[in-house]
């Protein structure tokens, strides 16, 4: 009897990361919330592809609110009826989101302890990056959740961005653990749990300082980014100003010039105040008002120079030259 030889089992075309991925899926159960049209046949389809389309969120506005918020919890998010979905857009993310848990769970469990095949194994990294997008989509399109309940709670300004390091921490909880078969909204469980670890980290807090009591230093629990900020876009644009006044790419005039550079400071960075209309008149023998006729013309010079815009002969009045 001919002795059967066993083919060696491909070894899998994938990366360090993929594998690692892999075997953290493999170590732990997946956790889902499970629903009857899952074990029905043809429910990929459904769910995947007769499903309608849910809009990605548009996330541009979190991040200039919280950089200019600066601890301050007062600041305005967007209106939650351009942030948030519809109850039926939820219930289609949702059984998208738990139906690629569920594979992945599926998987896991016909794999056992074995080393996955090829086909298994990517189908286990489709279905995870299937449910870490979701996961992360349903997130952005609620952070706005995040923000309206930290207005209701009463906070330093100092605290609010761990305030809403903890709020953000809640959404993701409460993301893996809505069941949409029972028919809310998510921003109803999802606004409970984030008020409750609102709530857990006020008590933790609390008892920190109990055990810690420090003095009150209103300059350590200040935050100087805003005024950074500004500073430094003071610098860059006193910067670009004196480059192109040097290096006259705005074709100025010498009387232009000489202008700006006694009126603002050019060539004395450091002053404590900057010169009047009528004292750099009285430097130059001309009255306040031309100085301020030239003044506003280097100044059109210099911003269509900024913008990059060629300038024309006939920008500069010929009635109003200075010989």
């Amino acid at each position: 009897m001919p002795t059967t030889i066993r083919k060696p089992m491909p070894r899998l075309s994938l990366s360090a990361a993929e594998r690692a991925t892999i075997a953290e899926i493999l170590a732990e159960p997946v956790e889902f919330m499970d629903h009857p049209d899952f074990h029905k046949a043809g429910a990929e389809k459904r769910i995947f592809e007769d499903a309608p389309t849910v809009p990605l969120p548009d996330v541009g506005w979190y991040r200039p609110l919280m950089d200019d918020v600066t601890g301050k919890a007062d600041a305005q998010p967007r209106r939650a009826s351009s942030v948030l979905l519809t109850a039926a857009q939820e219930r289609v993310i949702f059984m998208q989101f738990n139906f690629a848990r569920w594979r992945m769970n599926v998987l896991r469990k016909r794999v056992g302890a074995r080393v996955p095949d090829a086909a298994t194994a990517h189908d286990l990294l489709r279905w995870h990056r299937t449910a870490k997008r979701l996961r992360e989509q349903i997130a952005e399109t609620n952070l706005a959740l995040v923000l309206a309940m930290a207005k209701r709670v009463r906070i330093g300004e100092n605290e609010f961005g761990d305030l809403i390091s903890e709020g953000n921490m809640a959404l993701m909880r409460s993301v893996d653990k809505f069941d949409c078969g029972r028919g809310f909204k998510f921003s109803t469980y999802a606004c409970r749990a984030i008020l409750k670890a609102f709530s857990r980290h006020g008590i933790k807090l609390a008892k920190h300082r109990q055990r810690f009591p420090t003095e009150f230093d209103p300059e350590l629990e200040r935050s100087n980014h805003s005024e950074m900020r500004r500073e430094t876009a003071r610098q860059e644009s006193a910067a670009e100003l004196r480059f192109i006044v040097e290096s006259n790419r705005a074709e100025l005039s010498d009387v232009e010039r000489e202008v700006i550079e006694q009126r603002f400071g050019l060539d004395r960075p450091f002053i404590d105040r900057q010169p009047t209309l009528e004292q750099v008149g009285r430097t130059m023998g001309v009255t306040k008002e031309r100085v301020r006729q030239i003044q506003n013309r280097a100044l059109e010079k210099i911003r269509l120079a900024i913008e990059g815009v060629k300038h024309p002969s006939e920008v500069v009045d010929a009635r109003t030259s200075v010989n």
